[in-house]
């Protein structure tokens, strides 16, 4: 059966824009959930298209031909996002536009009413993108964007977008025993026939829906991209953390200097004292921009303000406690 083949998402200065505009993005998020609209709006600005916003209705970019679905999870790992890599991981789903029928229907029967259904979805998505783009060949692509709770760590990835054959797969009814008086749900599985493994997850569970298996590359696929974005290891040992520009104005202000090593030495020697305590309001922020730390004045600062929900949450913290300190 055919296997999705991987695609470059971006040219090595868009990738570079993606970072700066993700880093920024965090800096600005406070900790709060990474949303679908997040990372669509750093996707079309760093690839110099037009924002269109995200929709669960629509495909998410329609430009020129090529037409992309994003399909975004939370990835609970703490060393690092790559982990993911070269493993087979579950959707919540892939669609939700689809009718399941009767578990009294034989789970094949089932299986080829429910792929043709995603097959017809696919076929309008593509429709669409043709007719948007004067009848060119569209370029349908799938990306999955893995992201980390803490927000350091985003792993993406883009792959082509095939319309499933029903006679390369085959299925199963599942009984999922719910305990108490609640009864028990049907789930139908459906299984590749070359490999058996795992492909799609049909549920009613909480409305009708696919749930689809796909493979992470390998960390040495060209296409694979790892975007670290707080507590970045730089040169010379150095750590890079994307802050607002206000909040890195006023440090600059009361420091004299965002040179690494100043910065750095006050926070060493801060970090003696009591400045676990302290908090802060979010200050009001519209771009953001690098500064370097030294590895042991980073851990420092982590050290000092345990509730710190971010890189740049940190840095607000260590402002407001020189300023307390020098007031």
């Amino acid at each position: 059966m055919a296997k999705p083949i991987t695609k470059a998402a971006f040219t090595p200065t868009e990738q570079k824009r993606a970072h700066d505009l993700l880093a920024s993005r965090v800096a600005f998020m406070m900790g709060r959930k990474f949303e679908e609209g997040d990372w669509s709006e750093v996707y079309c600005q760093a690839k110099g298209i037009p924002v269109v916003g995200w929709s669960n209705l629509n495909i998410d970019i329609m430009h020129d031909a090529l037409g992309v679905e994003f399909k975004m999870i939370r990835y609970r790992s703490k060393p690092s996002v790559r982990e993911a890599c070269g493993l087979t991981l579950m959707h919540p789903a892939a669609t939700r536009s689809i009718r399941v029928p009767s578990p009294t229907v034989k789970a094949n029967g089932a299986m080829r009413s429910i792929l043709a259904q995603y097959g017809d979805l696919l076929d309008q998505r593509r429709e669409r993108v043709r007719e948007a783009a004067g009848g060119v060949e569209p370029d349908m692509r799938t990306g999955w964007l893995l992201w980390q709770e803490s927000l350091r760590e985003f792993l993406y990835f883009e792959e082509e977008t095939l319309k499933p054959d029903p006679t390369s797969y085959y299925a199963e009814w599942v009984e999922h025993e719910q305990g108490g008086v609640r009864k028990a749900s049907v789930s139908l599985w459906i299984y590749e026939k070359d490999t058996g493994r795992k492909r799609y997850s049909v549920t009613t569970a909480a409305g009708a829906k696919i749930q689809p298996y796909f493979d992470v590359p390998s960390p040495q696929d060209p296409n694979l991209y790892v975007f670290i974005v707080q507590g970045e290891a730089a040169e010379r040992g150095l750590i890079r953390l994307w802050i607002s520009e206000a909040t890195a104005h006023e440090l600059e202000r009361i420091l004299g200097s965002l040179d690494a090593e100043e910065v750095s030495r006050a926070i060493i020697q801060a970090s003696g004292g009591s400045a676990g305590g302290a908090s802060t309001r979010p200050i009001s922020i519209y771009s953001a921009r690098p500064i370097l730390l030294e590895g042991t004045a980073y851990e420092a600062l982590r050290a000092m303000f345990p509730g710190g929900v971010s890189d740049q949450h940190l840095v607000e913290l260590f402002v407001q406690y020189l300023r307390e300190k020098t007031s």
